[in-house]
């Protein structure tokens, strides 16, 4: 015997006694739309499986007949929870988004200690501009002492040879010396703000630094040093190892002519003198050398700032991925999925 349920629509095989509530949703039950019991056994035939329909027996439109297990109905099956009212802000929230982006903001938005770019860049250029006029000042004097060996020079010109070139080699050892202590404060404060980008601190003192890069043949061995280290804090040394190896060699070599042209600089003889004068000439191109290439390895830094990673993840096709993988493997690693004991379209089982 059948009943429909008036709320749902399930349909209640109740067999012999009447029903009121549907199980499922406690609904009101209608009224059996089958023959009353017993009629059933009278309408099927002799010789007839127990389970087969009665011959001769007609259905409501839209009824079949089923196969139930026997017992009590199933428990009604647990619905889901109503999830509620869309949620709506005023504002962006910010609980999922202040660990990744406030403090890269924070960070950025920090000022930042040591010279400015504009201001290393001047310094260097008139640091070279002035080796320049120094190196041409005693060409110049070369070239007179060329002369003055068969024609006696007038006292003002060779005053002005003498003591010009003396004065511009003055002039390029402070401007030296300022491009060094410049050059010094940035690499303090670049140090410093790399470091702190990665949430460290410089393992290297401020003065260990001052004293590395300022000293004379010390700062040979320990400036490039750090140089090289904060490359590697950048992520930046594969691009900026070869700039530094060549400003690195200049340098030394520059400061090993400067040197020996210094200790030559107090011969009386003519040619000495002369010697000396090509010596110092050398040393100031050798100089000029290697503050180009030091501001060439400066610029390689200052082409990125701190804040922006040196590497970039970008989607790349997978043409490798094997999508073939064997049944067995399947079944390993993704089980498979369980059919619905009641399929969509059909009849629940009472």
């Amino acid at each position: 015997m059948i009943q429909v349920c008036s709320a749902c629509g399930t349909r209640w095989n109740v067999r012999d006694r009447r029903r009121v509530w549907c199980p499922r949703c406690n609904g009101t039950l209608l009224a059996p739309s089958g023959p009353p019991p017993g009629a059933e056994w009278s309408a099927r035939p002799a010789g007839a499986p127990q389970g087969s329909p009665p011959r001769g027996r007609a259905l409501p439109p839209g009824y079949r007949w089923i196969a139930v297990r026997p017992g009590t109905a199933p428990p009604p099956r647990r619905g889901r929870r109503p999830l509620g009212p869309t949620p709506r802000y005023a504002v962006i929230p910010r609980w999922g988004l202040v660990d990744q982006f406030e403090a890269p903001e924070l960070q950025a938005a920090a000022p930042r200690s040591g010279p400015s770019l504009g201001m290393v860049r001047a310094t260097l250029i008139a640091t070279m501009v002035v080796l320049g006029v120094a190196a041409l000042a005693h060409v110049v004097r070369y070239a007179l002492l060329i002369v003055n060996r068969s024609v006696l020079l007038n006292k003002v010109v060779a005053f002005t040879a003498t003591w010009g070139g003396v004065l511009a080699s003055v002039i390029a050892m402070f401007m030296v010396v300022a491009s060094a202590v410049v050059l010094t404060n940035w690499l303090i404060a670049r140090r410093a703000a790399a470091f702190a980008h990665h949430r460290r601190d410089d393992p290297r003192p401020t003065w260990a630094l001052r004293a590395g890069c300022l000293v004379p043949v010390v700062n040979l061995f320990w400036a490039p040093v750090f140089v090289i280290e904060l490359a590697a804090v950048e992520e930046r040394l594969k691009w900026l190892r070869r700039p530094i190896v060549v400003w690195w060699i200049v340098w030394v070599f520059s400061t090993a002519v400067s040197g020996f042209s210094i200790a030559t600089s107090f011969s009386e003889d003519p040619q000495g003198i002369a010697n000396n004068t090509v010596t110092t000439i050398v040393a100031y191109l050798l100089g000029l050398a290697a503050l180009l290439l030091a501001m060439k390895v400066f610029l390689g830094f200052e082409r990125q700032p701190v804040e922006q990673p040196a590497k970039r993840w970008v989607i790349v096709r997978d043409d490798q991925k094997d999508e073939a993988a064997p049944a067995a493997e399947r079944s390993e690693s993704e089980p498979e999925p369980v059919a619905e004991v009641e399929s969509q379209g059909q009849n629940p089982a009472a």
